[in-house]
């Protein structure tokens, strides 16, 4: 019941009143649920939603338009207190998870990395210098459990594993650089758990305990909510407990 109510009440009170937060991936189920859950609370001067489809597109494939998305942030002249990367890729039509290495194929790595860890590091790239100098702000991004090389006693999954270590190495190694600018910053990852979407509809079971986008956006948001600079540069999932590089 305590998760249950707060995943209704993030409150983000820890942020400055009336600066910007930017929502990347914001077409997606739980990057919706980020938008309307940062809107209704009234904390921010403006929620911004970048995708494929936005006015400027963003598409983590093509660094240009992620240089020319953070220009018209840039721009825009509100502080940019809040950056959430709610992309990533799991399958499509032509890949899906690797059960054994039979199955690992170049192309499918190739394009895991490009949208769950290079992507990424390019967002790192051109928005974490839109943080301001003083006070706090927070660059999180959707990483996955699976990610975490301590806690693999599974197997398979080469490509999403990988590229989700991957991402996790990024964070911290940009998180030491963003401190030594911007003390009042944090760069983290985050697992959301299981989230009902397309990405994960193929693999939900029996048990397995599936959050809609707007419980699982709001529990998310709570756990930035309480993290401290000295936190920069970890590993959290929604309940705001540590995981394991």
């Amino acid at each position: 019941m305590a998760e249950r109510a707060l995943a209704e009440a993030p409150a983000l009170a820890s942020f400055p009143p009336g600066g910007a937060a930017l929502v990347i991936g914001s077409t997606g189920g739980l990057g919706a649920a980020f938008v309307e859950a940062l809107s209704a609370s009234g904390i921010y001067r403006q929620v911004i939603g970048l995708s494929r489809s936005s006015v400027p597109p963003l598409d983590l494939l093509t660094e240009a338009s992620i240089e020319a998305a953070a220009a018209t942030i840039g721009r825009v002249g509100t502080p940019l207190r809040l950056v959430i990367d709610a992309t990533g890729f799991l399958h499509d039509e032509r890949f899906g998870p690797e059960r054994a290495w039979r199955q690992l194929d170049a192309d499918h790595l190739a394009k895991a990395f490009a949208i769950n860890a290079i992507g990424p590091a390019l967002l790192m790239k051109h928005f974490l210098p839109l943080l301001p100098s003083e006070g706090r702000s927070i660059f999180a991004t959707l990483s996955a459990k699976v990610g975490s090389i301590g806690d693999n006693r599974l197997g398979g999954w080469y490509s999403y594993r990988a590229s989700k270590a991957a991402l996790n190495q990024l964070v911290r190694t940009a998180a030491i650089e963003l401190r030594r600018q911007r003390p009042g910053a944090i760069c983290v990852a985050l697992h959301p758990g299981t989230v009902h979407s397309r990405l994960s509809a193929p693999f939900r079971k029996a048990g397995l305990e599936v959050r809609a986008p707007r419980e699982a956006a709001h529990l998310l948001l709570a756990v930035l909510d309480k993290l401290t600079p000295e936190q920069t540069g970890d590993f959290f999932d929604y309940r705001g407990q540590p995981l394991p590089w």
